[in-house]
């Protein structure tokens, strides 16, 4: 059973998650937050696999409960995925900066909602939409500088190819299919990067990639 916490200051919203997912055999909504404070305890107290969070609440906002959250070992296994309008898309690379898992746009159908519940709860990102890849592109060519990683160095080729596939949004069964790779084995090479480079998930990847100028925006298209 997956297990949801939803955070948003709005009670219909809510409402409406609850009763998309409560719907679903395999999830559970076990919590409702209405603030990031409230978030953050109920967190901590439910230890949920998956927080739907909200950007703008009052109080502490949601990139700041989720930077707790990411940021807190006692739950290192619970995801949050950032929940957006179009109109708030210069919060979506500081969400991923901040540990989210990807993000969904508040108005998103209910199957896209329960697909994305499920994808980020198995442990992969909310980063294979093509909006979502031309917003992330869009916000790491902010980045002026890049920062030098050298824990990139602990990679081997393969892995860096690998790496700079996840950055781009590819999916295992496509990286394995660019590669000419077993889906498995496309997998074992995700999970040996995750490792080495201590990230959190593949969000983690996405954002160190760019960041470290490894790769640019728009490298696949």
């Amino acid at each position: 059973m997956i297990r949801v916490l939803l955070a948003d200051d709005q009670t219909l919203v809510r409402a409406g998650f609850r009763s998309m997912l409560d719907g679903e055999d395999d999830i559970e909504v076990v919590a409702e937050a209405g603030d990031g404070a409230q978030a953050l305890e109920l967190a901590r107290a439910e230890r949920p696999d998956v927080v739907l969070m909200d950007v703008r609440m009052p109080g502490v906002d949601g990139l700041a409960a989720t930077r707790h959250i990411a940021a807190d070992p006692r739950l290192s296994d619970v995801r949050v995925v950032i929940l957006t309008t179009f109109d708030l898309d210069d919060y979506v690379y500081g969400a991923l900066r901040a540990g989210a898992s990807g993000f969904l746009v508040k108005d998103t159908e209910p199957t896209e909602l329960i697909h994305g519940v499920r994808v980020v709860a198995r442990g992969d990102a909310l980063l294979a939409p093509s909006v979502t890849r031309r917003l992330i592109g869009e916000f790491a060519a902010r980045i002026r500088e890049p920062v030098a990683a050298p824990e990139l160095n602990a990679l081997t080729a393969r892995e860096r190819e690998v790496l700079g596939l996840v950055a781009g949004g590819l999916s295992n069964e496509e990286i394995a299919d660019r590669l000419v790779l077993s889906p498995a084995t496309a997998k074992t090479h995700v999970s040996r990067v995750l490792t080495k480079l201590g990230a959190r998930d593949r969000a983690q990847l996405v954002v160190l990639a760019y960041e470290s100028g490894m790769i640019r925006p728009g490298w696949l298209d």
